[in-house]
C-alpha cells in the first residue's frame, strides 16, 4: 500500500470487509515481528456502534484476527473515553471485553494510566505513558460530525490517548492547535475508518446514518481530508487538519488516482447533512469541553423550550464567576445563581432543567 493511497470497500459486513481490506493492503509485511501493536478505537461514550458514535467491534475483531493469522501476537486494544464517561463500561457495552477474552489480547483503559509530558513547539502536552510503548498504531475512528469542529475522524481520535485533565485543557488552548501537535507526538501507522454507521451531526451519536463503507489509509491527514470531501466540508474550516499538514504529520493532497475502490460497483453516495458548527444566539461558549458542549447542543435541539431566551453560559472560562442573569451549564459555572450540575451534565439533565425552568 502506498502512503498516499486511500482504499475504500463498500458494504455493511464489518468483519469480512475489514479483513478483505487488510489482505488487499498486505499490512502484515509492514509490521516488524515482536512489535507491540496498538489498536485505538473510538469509544467516546458507552453506547453501541449502531447509534453512530463508537467503533464497530467487528472491525476491531477483524483486525485482531488478521494480525494473529499473520503471526502478530503482541496486541493491545487501548482507549480513554471522553470526560464524564467510563471506559471500562464502554469496553463492556461496545463488545470489546468479549473480543479481548476470545482472542487473548490485552485491553487497557487509558484513564487509569500515568502520563508523560513532552514539549512540542511552544506547548507542553501530556500523553498516556502506554502510548510510548506502542511500535505500530492502528487508529480506528468513526466517520462523524462534531458540534465544535464540524467533523472528527483520525487526527482527533488520538484525544483518547491523553489524561482527562489534558482533554479539558485542550479546550482552553483552542482545540485545533493541541490536536495537531498531539499527532506529532503519537504516530498513527494505519487508519481504518469505520464508515458503517456514523452521526454526521453529533460526535456522541443519536442520529446515525448507514454509510456502508470502510476506509483505509496510512496518512491520517489525508484520510481526514478525504472524509471532509465526503461530508461536503472545506478542509480550511477544520484548522487542525491544515495545521497538521504544516507540522509534517501528513498531506491534504490527493487525487482520484489515489482513491482505490475495491468494489466500486457497490459504491454508495454519502448522505449529506448540514455539518455547520452548531450555534445558538443566546449561548455564550468559552473554552467548553466537547462532552459538556455536546450535551448542551443535544438539549437545546430536543428540549420543549427550544426558544428559551435567557443567556446560557458554558465553559471553563466561567470558573469562579458569580453571575445572576444567566443560566450556567456544568461544574465550571457553579458560582452562578442558576446552573445545571454535573461535569459534564448529561443532555437529559439539561433538558429536564430547562423544561422545569421558570
Amino acid at each position: 500500500m502506498e502512503d498516499n493511497n486511500i482504499v475504500v470497500i463498500y458494504g455493511s459486513d464489518a468483519f469480512n470487509n475489514t479483513y478483505k481490506i487488510l489482505q488487499s493492503l498486505n499490512i502484515a509485511k509492514d509490521i516488524k515481528s515482536c512489535s507491540r501493536i496498538g489498536i485505538k478505537p473510538n469509544l467516546v461514550v458507552s453506547q453501541k456502534s449502531e447509534l453512530g458514535a463508537t467503533t464497530d467491534p467487528e472491525i476491531v475483531r477483524a483486525i485482531v484476527q488478521y494480525l494473529q493469522d499473520n503471526n502478530h501476537k503482541n496486541i493491545v486494544i487501548l482507549e480513554g473515553s471522553w470526560v464524564g464517561d467510563n471506559t471500562k463500561r464502554a469496553f463492556e457495552v461496545c463488545g470489546y471485553n468479549a473480543i479481548a477474552k476470545s482472542y487473548g489480547v490485552e485491553i487497557l483503559d487509558l484513564k487509569g494510566d500515568k502520563s508523560i509530558t513532552k514539549e512540542v513547539g511552544n506547548l507542553n502536552l501530556a500523553i498516556c505513558n502506554e502510548m510510548t510503548k506502542i511500535d505500530y498504531l492502528i487508529n480506528v475512528p468513526v466517520l462523524k460530525g462534531h458540534c465544535q469542529t464540524r467533523m472528527t475522524c483520525a487526527l482527533k481520535n488520538l484525544k483518547g490517548c491523553i489524561p482527562d485533565s489534558e482533554k479539558r485543557r485542550y479546550h482552553t488552548l483552542g482545540i485545533h492547535k493541541p490536536v495537531a501537535y498531539l499527532n506529532t507526538l503519537i504516530k498513527t501507522n494505519l487508519v481504518i475508518v469505520d464508515g458503517i454507521y456514523g452521526d454526521l451531526d453529533f460526535e456522541e451519536g443519536g442520529t446515525p446514518l448507514n454509510m456502508n463503507r470502510i476506509i483505509a489509509c496510512k496518512d491520517a491527514v489525508m484520510v481526514d481530508s478525504y472524509v471532509c470531501e465526503l461530508m461536503g466540508i472545506d478542509i480550511a474550516d477544520v484548522e487542525y487538519i491544515t495545521l497538521s499538514e504544516m507540522l509534517n504529520v501528513g498531506s491534504t493532497k490527493y487525487n482520484k488516482q489515489n482513491i482505490i475502490e475495491l468494489n466500486g460497483n457497490e459504491k454508495l453516495e454519502l448522505p449529506q447533512r448540514k455539518n455547520d458548527i452548531i450555534k445558538f444566539d443566546n449561548v455564550v461558549e468559552k473554552d467548553s469541553c466537547s462532552a459538556c458542549y455536546a450535551s448542551l447542543v443535544h438539549a437545546l435541539t430536543r428540549s420543549n423550550k427550544k426558544n428559551i431566551k435567557e443567556k446560557i453560559c458554558i465553559g471553563q472560562a466561567f470558573k469562579n464567576q458569580k453571575i445572576d442573569d444567566a443560566i450556567g451549564i456544568g461544574k465550571c459555572c457553579n458560582q452562578f445563581s442558576t446552573y445545571v450540575k454535573g461535569c459534564p451534565p448529561t443532555a437529559r439533565d439539561i433538558i429536564e432543567f430547562l423544561d422545569d425552568y421558570k
